[in-house]
């Protein structure tokens, strides 16, 4: 399964979060506790922002980018 994450394209396995995705990259994705409580790990999905990249399964084609205080900006 292919995703795209801030225009690179990374591999994952079915069944993997986002966050497991980007970390087995060695993307820092800013998981911090890995349950969906904190807000460490929002980022963009496929337009949608504030999903939470711990509890959200990757899927093929997704298109995630970081997200930041302001447009543009990286935490």
């Amino acid at each position: 399964m292919t995703i795209e994450f801030d225009g690179r394209l990374l591999e994952g396995r079915p069944g993997q979060t986002i966050a497991g995705v980007l970390l087995a990259a060695g993307e820092p994705c800013g998981v911090f506790c890995g349950i969906g409580i904190c807000f460490g790990c929002l980022v963009t999905v496929n337009g949608v922002p504030d999903v939470r990249a711990c509890q959200r399964p990757a899927r093929e084609g997704d298109v995630v980018a970081v997200q930041g205080g302001r447009e543009g900006e990286r935490p």
